[in-house]
């Protein structure tokens, strides 16, 4: 079963996150809290969350999956700091729009870029696993301490990521059920096509999961997640989602929600002259997909 293959792929449930501790700060009209977690080997990751400040209710949920762009800097502080390819940080607009949205830092990235992309990468590897398959194991962890907070709606937890972000926001929604809706920008595209032409290599080496391809190509994986909603973003002058290898990959993805009689719940929005960037009517396009699909009416 393929859901099956990409689970062991992405190391689901391999990479557990032990929650230690929380700090609690009021922002303008929000809550942050920043928290901490261990890795299984004791290594601290941050997690950065905000939420409305106040609630009587359990909230729905984001988790919010950091971009990469070279910026080992960020990490999860995009959540609250953004970064040049978004309109805006976005930490505190869904927290105003009433959602509890978590980031954490993935390997290599944010308190830990001490940690350097190839030389991880190329260590996993050479044990047989992946950086990416790493970075999916601790969402995954993520994603399960999210939905056992008293305050969050487990039944309501979306996933929502731009470029490096992107593509985790779909694979890891292919093989968790739990999440209830995926919102991905700039970033989905066939890697078969993008490797006939080069264009793959514009992708970082953590990316780089073996026999992958094997298993099956960008629209069959995010196929997966139908007959969940699903809101796809791109702009076609962005170089990792060029029409020859979007248009395929789409095609597979409409084909699998056809499939499930729901292609109702299949979104796009696609922008000519965008390159890989968040634009304002995409902005505009995730909030309103979060609302439908999120929020109780």
């Amino acid at each position: 079963m393929l859901a099956d293959q990409l689970r062991r792929l992405f190391e689901i449930g391999k990479h557990p996150l032990r929650f230690t501790g929380s700090t609690t700060q009021q922002d303008d009209g929000f809550t942050v809290e920043t928290l901490s977690f261990a890795t299984a080997d004791g290594e601290r990751v941050r997690g950065i969350l905000t939420r409305p400040p106040t609630n009587d209710r359990p909230l729905p949920a984001i988790l919010y999956i950091h971009a990469h762009g070279d910026r080992y800097d960020i990490g999860a502080s995009e959540l609250l700091d953004g970064r040049p390819a978004l309109q805006s940080p976005l930490g505190p607009v869904f927290a105003h729009a009433g959602y509890l949205t978590l980031a954490i830092d993935l390997p290599c990235f944010g308190e830990r870029s001490a940690d350097k992309e190839q030389p991880t990468t190329k260590a996993l590897l050479w044990r047989g696993r992946s950086l990416a398959g790493k970075m999916l194991g601790e969402l995954s962890s993520a994603l399960d301490y999210l939905a056992a907070r008293r305050d969050v709606d487990a039944g309501r937890i979306g996933v929502f990521g731009i470029s490096m972000g992107a593509t985790f926001g779909y694979w890891l929604a292919a093989v968790e059920p739990r999440l209830t809706c995926v919102m991905h920008l700039c970033c989905f595209a066939d890697f078969a096509k993008l490797i006939e032409t080069g264009a793959h290599n514009l992708h970082g080496i953590y990316l780089t999961v073996p026999g992958l391809l094997e298993a099956a190509g960008n629209g069959e994986i995010a196929g997966l997640i139908a007959p969940r909603p699903q809101l796809v973003c791109i702009g076609d002058r962005d170089p990792l989602t060029p029409p020859h290898a979007f248009d395929p990959a789409f095609a597979q993805l409409s084909a699998a929600y056809e499939k499930a009689g729901a292609s109702e719940k299949l979104a796009l929005h696609r922008e000519a002259e965008t390159g890989h960037q968040e634009s304002a009517a995409m902005r505009e396009r995730v909030l309103r997909f979060a609302a439908a699909h999120l929020r109780r009416h």
